[in-house]
């Protein structure tokens, strides 16, 4: 498409009659002219045109009103073109020359003016525009019925099973839902990390279609079967043999650790890996998928204070420290741990409980941590004493850590897996693996 700034009326197309102005360029798709301009009777355009060959549309640009003109019978969304002060720049860079030789004028003025710009010169506003590459979008189908807007009078949306969903996807049964805002964050990060794995080899979901129906957004992915949690518990209740031998674990260990190597290379932090979140896609090959990027951030987002499931959640988050990645590896040091024994290592307790748990089993935290905690205060003295609030009494309580271990807790003497829990499950996250070095731990290459 053609763009002119009435700036360039002279070496575009666009010329004032009135002043006896001539026109040596091409005619041209798109127009804009400033809202000042209200007589349109002393505008010419080349070849005989004229403004009734074309549609206006009123927009805000900057700080100023503007007139756009568009050629009749153009895509309807030709606006969304230039919706942004670096889209028009482009299009005026593009197509704004000069004299015989066809150098762009980069003259600050003549750009200010093609975005209603006061005190910019063209080397920022050029800067602005390579930021563009900083900013990515996704475009969301909206699908309703023929004649109808698509509002719903009521905002439930109720799954009733053997229908079809926007002609097109027939339910077979509910499996659960999640918040809006939620979804679209799982979408962004699925299509970042799709991407960036075509061939499907790093061990995360993959994202198939996402829509919006029915006041509603809809995420279609691939199917998997159980989660490690149902599973476990429905081996449990069978009675039959044990499915997560310490070999079955090496090779779900591998693929939870190639996931989180992936996404963290990416700058992404899962937050959220626990036993729920990481599906089976083939008992019988033992394959796993890492699964709800609903809660993940990249590291360098502003982090959320209040991340990650309690039960798997790191020490540096619950003291309130600043994380990273590492804290995705602590969380898989708890969920090989429940595995392997049965039962949650650290069970949904009080905050407090799950510290002295902590301590009691892995060592004291480290003081330098204690002190730069901005949670700390909550469930440590300022002598570091474990406390908690006594609803009842209203008094301060101590808290105890009892002592154990993990090779009681996890009820196995493998001196390779043993190491290996106790390497992710490092109170420190300085001394905590990361996922690149766990894929090089000896146990893992062990030949049970």
């Amino acid at each position: 498409m053609t763009f002119v700034e009435k700036q360039f009326e002279n070496s575009l197309g666009l010329y004032d009659k009135s002043e006896g102005g001539t026109c040596s360029k091409n005619p041209v798709d798109c127009i804009y002219l400033s809202s000042e301009v209200t007589d349109l009777s002393d505008f010419q355009l080349k070849g005989g045109e004229s403004l009734a060959d074309y549609d206006i549309a009123h927009v805000h640009m900057g700080n100023k009103n503007a007139n756009y003109y568009c050629k009749k019978g153009l895509n309807s969304d030709w606006i969304e073109g230039f919706k942004s002060t670096s889209d028009i720049i482009e299009n005026v860079i593009d197509d704004f020359q000069v004299g015989d030789g066809g150098e762009v004028n980069g003259e600050a003025h003549e750009l200010e003016a093609a975005i209603g710009g006061e005190d910019v010169n063209a080397d920022e506003l050029l800067r602005c525009y390579n930021q563009e590459d900083e900013y990515e979008v996704f475009n969301l189908r909206v699908i309703h019925r023929k004649n109808r807007t698509g509002f719903e009078e009521n905002k439930d949306l109720p799954i009733v099973l053997n229908t079809v969903i926007a002609g097109r996807y027939y339910v077979t049964e509910y499996l659960g839902s999640a918040a809006f805002s939620k979804s679209l964050d799982e979408i962004k990060l699925l299509k970042i990390v799709n991407k960036h794995d075509p061939a499907d080899e790093r061990h995360i979901l993959r994202l198939y279609d996402y829509f919006y129906h029915q006041e509603h957004l809809f995420i279609v992915c691939e199917l998997l079967k159980a989660n490690l949690y149902e599973f476990q518990k429905f081996s449990q209740e069978s009675g039959g043999k044990a499915y997560f031998t310490l070999s079955r674990l090496q090779v779900i260990t591998r693929q939870c650790l190639e996931a989180l190597e992936y996404l963290h290379h990416l700058g992404i932090i899962h937050c959220d890996l626990k036993p729920e979140n990481i599906l089976m896609k083939s008992y019988r090959r033992c394959e796993i998928k890492v699964i709800d990027l609903g809660s993940s951030c990249f590291k360098s987002d502003n982090l959320c204070l209040y991340v990650q499931s309690r039960s798997y959640r790191a020490p540096e988050v619950i003291l309130g420290l600043p994380y990273d990645q590492k804290i995705d590896l602590w969380s898989l040091g708890c969920i090989l741990a429940e595995l392997c024994s049965g039962e949650v290592l650290f069970p949904n307790d009080a905050v407090v409980m799950i510290l002295a748990r902590m301590i009691g089993m892995l060592g004291p935290i480290h003081s330098e941590m204690l002190m730069k905690g901005q949670e700390t205060h909550k469930y440590f003295t300022e002598e570091y004493d474990l406390y908690y609030s006594n609803e009842e009494t209203n008094q301060i309580e101590y808290v105890f850590p009892e002592e154990s271990s993990l090779e009681h807790l996890l009820k196995i003497s493998d001196v390779r897996f043993i190491d290996f829990m106790r390497n992710l499950l490092e109170l420190n996250p300085l001394r905590r693996l990361t996922a690149k070095e766990a894929l090089e731990h000896p146990w893992l290459s062990h030949s049970y």
